[in-house]
């Protein structure tokens, strides 16, 4: 069998009742889904929120589901859609969680590192990068993002976004040229 027939048999049991069939999906895409937010939030709160939601509306939706599709790319589209939108909430939004005391402040702690210098270096360049991604336009940074950190194919991103292949192709190459521009200016401020 293989995952696609392994998918829609799963459905099938869900649509048929059987709650379990649903938990063996996410145990099969949690992973893939909260790194995909994570790349695209960049905060492991947040991704996690996310997460939980894109399995929550693909819960609610599954039972319009079409087999045709992959149920893979249906569930990043879900995941993808969700991050978008929670991107546009206002920033401040993003600092809050509601938790069983309500809602709280929520700032995450840096990890130390072996060497202090090495860590250091390493922070300063993933903040880099995510400062170089959250400069690019949420359609450049999203299919950077699907093609270069969760490996999708350019077929699968045009599936997932609703694009033709050409379209994809296209962004892909733009964002990767202003990501370089980002990050070519981090480099030469790091050098003086």
């Amino acid at each position: 069998m293989t995952t696609q027939s392994d998918d829609l048999h799963l459905i099938e049991r869900f649509k048929d009742g059987d709650n379990s069939a649903f938990e063996e999906l996410i145990l099969k895409y949690q992973d893939r889904i909260y790194n995909l937010c994570r790349h695209m939030l960049g905060n492991a709160h947040d991704a996690e929120d996310m997460a939980q939601d894109s399995f929550i509306k693909a819960y609610q939706n599954l039972k319009r589901f079409r087999p045709e599709a992959s149920f893979y790319t249906w569930l990043y589209r879900i995941a993808v859609n969700t991050c978008l939108d929670f991107k546009k909430r206002p920033f401040f939004e993003s600092l809050f969680r509601t938790s069983d005391k309500g809602e709280e402040f929520v700032l995450e702690p840096i990890s130390e590192g072996p060497s202090p210098e090495k860590e250091l270096e390493t922070r300063q360049m993933m903040h880099a990068l995510q400062k170089g991604l959250a400069q690019l336009s949420p359609k450049f940074r999203t299919v950077l993002i699907l093609r270069e950190m969760e490996g999708f194919s350019y077929e699968e991103i045009a599936e997932v976004l609703d694009l033709s292949t050409g379209t994809v192709k296209s962004r892909i190459s733009r964002a990767r040229e202003e990501l370089k521009k980002s990050m070519t200016k981090f480099t030469e401020q790091k050098r003086n």
